[in-house]
């Protein structure tokens, strides 16, 4: 996988031709509607140009995957065989595997740098026995670089089948998928949601539905519910209880425990409630995680940090989501949603008190459109990625990127003479947070939230990471 940028000039057809990938394939990756508008700035993903092998009289999978010394699955997964058995003479097979051919000064460094393996594995998997001893036109074989294995957890706020479909053609991508939210009441009873179809559908695809418990009331983070929940033993009891008949109840496979806006005085009642609930539902064979503010330091100020005990929470329960985005937010001034240079101040500080393997970081699937000159009290509009680049197309924007903040952003003014700045996410950015993820060696990674179409996103996922299923 490679990530493109579009200059001025450009066509599909001219890119397609560098690479050696068809328009048709660069459209569908990027989920570009129209292919012959592109918009100057715009990060494109190209897929990874794997050999094709057209099918000759007599041939067999078994016979085809010994060639290529690529296993019958893999053939079969690329081409979407419904029948292994069933070949026809002339059909053009994608095989998983990828070829380089040298050119006039290429060096196998250079070459294993290009497509992120080492030359120690080139040599290898090719017989070469002199690693500066390579020449032009020589076919080389370029092995798969190693993948580190993560844990993706993505929310969805949508119920019903319209998040069991939203759950459904991402689900090779998931470990966990996370309805929410379940709200506590008052009482200790557990609020109903209407869930079943997206835990129906991640059961059957492989994917771990986790419940998520909030202190939300009516629309928001309430501070009097959690300290009512906090406070009170017999409470919290009963709060447990409930949990663990709707866990078995629904199927769920663990907890999400998300109580934002906690009082600061209220920061062991929360560390005590967790660890009761761990001692009730770890032998249950359910996980317990949290969701964390992302702090900056131990002694981080305000109502959303306090009471949010990093070095606790990494004791106690089985991982932690630390919610590293909303820098940039619908309330705020113009910003990246997740500007690099602060998640990893986050990172920083997290890694002192938690273990990494317990550190799952936050992604942001979304951007914000924000009026300018901005004024407090106005609010901006989400945006999808994909949305995000169609409105810079219709407006003629050139996208630029911010290299501290690795994240594009554009202005454009619209009909009515109002004056927008737009931030989101593309492919470069995302390569930058898994790259963050792996320089940190973390446990995994947390999307919020799914519904945003960036259809660019999840073969940049899987180019940089195995998917970790239970």
């Amino acid at each position: 996988m490679k990530i493109y940028v579009v200059q001025s000039g450009d066509t599909l057809w001219k890119i397609s031709q560098t690479y050696g990938i068809s328009v048709n394939q660069i459209a569908a990756v990027n989920g570009l509607e129209d292919p012959t508008k592109l918009v100057v700035g715009e990060a494109l993903v190209i897929p990874t140009p794997f050999q094709q092998h057209v099918v000759q009289r007599g041939e067999s999978l078994w016979q085809i995957s010994h060639r290529y010394g690529v296993s019958i699955q893999e053939i079969i997964n690329a081409n979407n065989l419904t029948d292994s058995t069933i070949l026809h003479i002339g059909q053009v097979l994608t095989i998983p595997i990828l070829y380089h051919i040298v050119q006039s000064g290429e060096s196998l460094w250079a070459i294993a740098n290009h497509y992120g393996t080492t030359v120690s594995a080139i040599t290898q998997v090719n017989q070469i026995s002199n690693p500066g001893l390579i020449y032009v036109g020589q076919k080389l074989r370029i092995p798969e670089m190693t993948k580190k294995t993560v844990e993706v957890n993505a929310y969805v706020t949508n119920m019903g089948q319209t998040g069991a479909n939203l759950v459904a053609p991402l689900s090779a991508y998931f470990t966990y998928v996370s309805p929410f939210s379940h709200r506590v009441n008052g009482d200790g009873s557990i609020s109903p949601l209407n869930d079943e179809l997206i835990i129906r559908e991640a059961l059957n695809r492989g994917v771990s539905p986790l419940l998520v418990l909030t202190n939300f009331v009516d629309s928001s983070f309430d501070s009097d519910r959690a300290a009512l929940i906090l406070r009170n033993s017999d409470l919290q009891n009963t709060v447990i209880t409930n949990i663990l008949t709707m866990l078995k109840d629904k199927g769920y496979r663990g907890l999400n425990i998300d109580f934002e806006y906690v009082y600061p005085e209220d920061k062991e009642n929360y560390n005590n409630f967790l660890r009761k609930v761990v001692e009730r539902l770890r032998p249950e064979g359910y996980s317990v995680s949290t969701a964390l503010a992302p702090k900056l330091r131990a002694d981080q100020k305000g109502l959303l940090y306090e009471a949010h005990d990093y070095a606790a929470h990494g004791e106690i329960v089985d991982f932690v989501v630390i919610m590293t985005y909303e820098w940039g937010w619908i309330g705020g001034s113009p910003m990246a949603v997740a500007p690099i240079s602060q998640v990893r101040k986050v990172l920083d500080y997290a890694i002192t008190v938690i273990p990494r393997n317990k550190i799952v970081m936050g992604v942001p699937l979304y951007g914000y459109d924000w009026k300018i000159p901005w004024k407090q009290g106005t609010l901006a509009k989400i945006v999808s990625p994909r949305e995000a680049v169609n409105i810079a197309g219709k407006y003629g924007a050139a996208i630029r990127y911010d290299e501290s903040f690795q994240s594009p952003f554009f202005r454009y003014t619209d009909e009515s003479r109002q004056q927008h700045e737009v931030w989101f996410e593309d492919a470069r950015s995302m390569q930058i947070k898994y790259d963050t993820v792996k320089d940190y060696n973390l446990r995994g990674l947390s999307y919020w939230v799914l519904g945003t179409t960036f259809p660019q996103n999840w073969p940049v996922l899987e180019a940089n990471f195995k998917i970790k299923k239970y």
